[in-house]
């Protein structure tokens, strides 16, 4: 017992050290955001926006954005200072800022309505500005999930279609003001490139070698459906994505079909100079891929790990690479699991440490410096677990890199705010900071 509060000491400690004044650590942004962001943090995250997914007979039973306080020293460290809800409730799914930073685009996966959010003007109040409801009568598709900066412009993956609610969909571009520009559906059948079903998922993007990759998941069927009886439902489990496509990203055309079995979900691009590959793990099959090019520059993709035991299906739902790309957290939903692996050989990446941090956990976000770790704990609403399982929180762990030490916990359910479920950072800028007394400055570069 004393180890463990000694633990916790050094950990609070590593959160609060920081204090007051100008930060001059290394960079202390998400790994997931688009490149072509600017206004990367530089030091100490200070507020995470948590997009939650509302329950009927908690609290005002909305879909809300939560703003917690993660400013080292504050008094409302670890804390909701700020939420907004949208009104209803439409399966809340994922997020992600405009090129300039100022603005948080939402989505919904059950009415498909996109909430924009000014996070600009004060981080810690974020601000409904827009709500966009012509996703699925501009394009057809359903489901948007991930929200990818372009210079000027939002990419939306969909992740089902309004014919069949089956998972062909396909990709929208908006410009940052929130008028549709164009629909770009993902490849069926194409043989000239290796196939492809038409499923989507997420996003990464390689500037260096205009290489975009798109992930698989499953339609809306499939993904508003009770997970117990889905998994029952044997035809309903073929209907799951496959593969994933690589995009030639200036002219929006798939150029190769990758065989990846199990839905792939979320894909990062390594971080570090000269790397020029990205990771996925496959949900079904409990794997990591890696994809890269070969000797002779084509693009391929290969098994590399498997994670957990993929016999008991501990479903790997979500990644963050560091910043160096030399590791790798994984969430398995089922088993409540966070593990980290040695991505030091990408071609063979090695389980180092493993660690129980909730009956269930989904999202994982860890700051650029790699000291700081944030665990979710909803999937989707009909998949989350029952009773006592059903925990709906988020989590701030330190990590030392031998160990993970929580440092708070909000129990959403508790407050009556929901399932907490995507995960994003703001700072202020030193002009807002200097302003607002805040206790931490940050200083905003060009990314």
């Amino acid at each position: 017992m004393k180890a463990y509060a000694k633990r916790l000491l050094l950990a609070a400690a590593a959160f609060i050290a920081v204090g007051a004044g100008p930060i001059h650590l290394a960079n202390a942004d998400e790994t997931c955001n688009s490149p072509y962001m600017t206004g990367l943090i530089k030091g100490q995250e200070q507020f995470l926006h948590v997009w939650t997914l509302g329950v009927k007979g908690l609290g005002d039973g909305s879909d809300k954005l939560v703003t917690v306080d993660v400013r080292p020293g504050s008094k409302t460290f670890g804390t909701v200072i700020h939420s907004v809800s949208v009104g209803g409730r439409g399966e809340a799914h994922h997020m992600g800022f405009t090129d300039d930073r100022k603005f948080l685009w939402a989505g919904r996966l059950d009415d498909n309505k996109i909430f924009v959010f000014d996070v600009g003007t004060d981080p810690s109040k974020p601000k409904l500005v827009n709500t966009i409801a012509n996703f699925e009568s501009k394009t057809g598709f359903v489901g948007p999930h991930t929200f990818y900066a372009l210079p000027g412009r939002m990419m939306v993956q969909g992740l089902s279609n309004s014919k069949d609610h089956g998972g062909v969909t396909g990709i929208a571009i908006y410009n940052n003001k929130g008028g549709f520009v164009s629909a770009h559906p993902m490849p069926v059948g194409m043989k000239e490139i290796g196939g492809g079903d038409g499923y989507g998922y997420d996003i990464g993007i390689n500037p260096q070698k205009n290489a975009m990759l798109t992930s698989s998941f499953t339609g809306w069927t499939n993904y508003m459906m009770d997970l117990g009886t889905l998994v029952k439902d044997a035809n309903a489990m073929k209907n799951f994505g496959n593969t994933m496509v690589m995009w030639d990203l200036k002219a929006m055309k798939p150029i190769k079909v990758f065989d990846v079995p199990g839905a792939p979900l979320e894909i990062r691009w390594s971080l570090a100079e000269g790397d020029n590959w990205a990771i996925t793990a496959s949900a079904l099959t409990s794997k990591l891929w890696l994809v890269k090019q070969d000797a002779a520059g084509q693009w391929q993709a290969k098994e590399v790990a498997t994670i957990g035991d993929p016999a008991k299906i501990p479903l790997p739902v979500d990644i963050s690479i560091t910043a160096d790309g030399k590791g790798l957290w994984v969430n398995t939903f089922m088993d409540g699991t966070t593990r980290y692996f040695d991505l030091a050989n990408p071609e063979a990446p090695k389980q180092t440490y493993a660690k129980v941090t909730g009956k269930q956990v989904n999202m994982v976000s860890q700051s650029w410096d790699g000291k700081r770790v944030y665990i979710t704990s909803s999937l989707l609403a009909n998949w989350d677990k029952k009773g006592d399982d059903n925990e709906q929180a988020l989590k701030g762990y330190s990590w030392d890199g031998k160990e993970l030490t929580q440092v708070f916990e909000v129990d959403f359910a508790k407050l009556g705010l929901g399932r907490a479920h995507h995960m994003k950072f703001t700072a202020k800028t030193n002009a807002q900071a200097a302003a607002g007394g805040a206790a931490v400055q940050v200083a905003a570069t060009a990314r």
